[in-house]
C-alpha cells in the first residue's frame, strides 16, 4: 500500500539556507514481473524549483537486501530528490533481470517526475556493493538492448543516468574469477547464483556479459569510487580496473581508496566522504544544465 509521509527539515537547497518540507512516499510500485510487484522509496524536499534526482541501488549480494534505509539519504537534505529501488534477486530470476528491473524504475521516474514534484531530466545513480555493480551498469549500458529489458510500462523513457557513484561495487567477474576464486566460484559471494553458475563454474560469456567493464565507452556517465583498501569481500582492484578504463576512453572519473576499511564501511558515506559525493553530484547536475542549454546534453 502507497504510504505518504509529510515532515519539515532544514535543508539547504541549491537557492540557499531555508526551511523545506520533505515529501516521502514508500513502495511505489513501478512494474510488475512474473507477478512480484517491484517498487521504490522516494524522498523529495519540496524546494523553489524541482529538485534533480538520485537512484540508490542496494546491496545485498544480488540475493538480499532492501530498499528502506538508503545510505545516501542525506542527500535529500541538500536539494536533491532520492529515489531507492528494489529489483529481483537472484533466486529469481539471474542476470541480466536485475538490470532490466533498475532501468525500469528510471524509466517510471521520468514518467512520474511531475507527478511527485522533482526534475528527472538529470539523475544520478548510486549504489553499494552488488548495488554498486548495478549502478556501474547502469552508467556504461545507455541503449544496449539486451541489457534495456522490456520491464514496466514506459518504453518511451530513457533510461540513461547522468552521474554515477560506485561504492565498492565489482566491475569485472573476469578478473574476480583470476584474482577471488574463493568468492568468484563458490555461494561465499553472490555472483555464483546471479550468473547462473553451477557446480562452481560460470559461463565465460556471461562472466563479460554481467561485466560493467565490457560496456564502457565515450558516452558514459561521469563516475566517482568509493573503496577500502582492506575490503576482502571486493577486491579493491574491481574499482581500479574500471577507473583505469574509464580513464583510458578519456572518461571523467575518480577514484577514492579509504586505507585501513573493509566493506560496508559507514565511513565512507560520512564527512568528508559524503562532501565529496555531495560535491560531485552537485558539479555535474551544473554541468549538466550549462551543456543543456547550449543544445549538448543528452537524457
Amino acid at each position: 500500500m502507497l504510504r505518504t509521509v509529510f515532515f519539515t527539515l532544514s535543508v539547504l537547497c541549491f537557492a540557499g539556507d531555508s526551511p523545506a518540507e520533505i515529501v516521502s512516499h514508500t513502495d511505489l510500485v513501478f512494474a510488475k514481473v512474473d507477478g512480484q510487484e517491484l517498487k521504490l522509496d522516494l524522498l523529495v524536499p519540496k524546494t523553489e524549483s524541482p529538485p534533480p534526482l538520485v537512484v540508490w541501488i542496494h546491496g545485498g549480494g544480488w540475493r538480499s537486501g532492501s530498499k528502506k534505509n538508503p545510505r545516501i539519504g542525506e542527500l535529500k537534505d541538500h536539494g536533491f530528490a532520492v529515489a531507492s529501488i528494489s529489483y529481483r534477486f537472484s533466486k529469481t530470476a539471474i542476470f541480466p533481470a536485475q538490470i532490466h528491473d533498475c532501468k525500469a524504475a528510471i524509466r517510471w521516474l521520468r514518467a512520474h517526475a511531475a507527478d511527485y514534484g522533482y526534475n528527472a531530466d538529470w539523475i544520478g545513480v548510486a549504489g553499494g556493493s552488488a548495488g554498486g555493480h548495478l549502478a556501474l551498469m547502469m552508467g556504461v549500458s545507455a541503449g544496449v538492448v539486451e541489457l534495456e529489458g522490456k520491464v514496466g510500462t514506459h518504453p518511451d523513457q530513457s533510461s540513461r543516468v547522468q552521474a554515477v557513484i560506485d561504492y565498492y561495487g565489482p566491475s569485472d567477474f573476469v578478473l574476480r574469477g583470476k584474482t577471488q576464486p574463493e568468492r568468484a566460484y563458490t555461494n561465499q559471494s553472490g555472483s555464483l547464483a546471479l550468473m547462473g553458475g553451477k557446480d562452481g563454474k560460470i559461463d565465460p560469456k556471461m562472466e563479460r556479459f554481467a561485466s560493467p567493464i565490457t560496456y564502457v565507452s565515450k558516452d558514459d556517465a561521469p563516475l566517482l569510487i568509493f573503496h577500502g583498501d582492506a575490503d576482502k569481500v571486493v577486491l579493491p582492484d574491481q574499482s581500479k580496473a574500471i577507473h583505469s578504463r574509464y580513464r583510458k576512453v578519456g572518461l571523467n572519473s575518480t577514484l577514492v581508496i579509504q586505507k585501513g576499511v573493509g566493506h560496508g564501511a559507514s565511513e565512507l558515506f560520512t564527512g568528508k566522504h559524503f562532501e565529496t559525493a555531495l560535491s560531485f553530484f552537485q558539479k555535474q547536475h551544473q554541468l549538466y544544465l550549462k551543456l543543456r542549454k547550449h543544445g549538448a546534453a543528452e537524457i
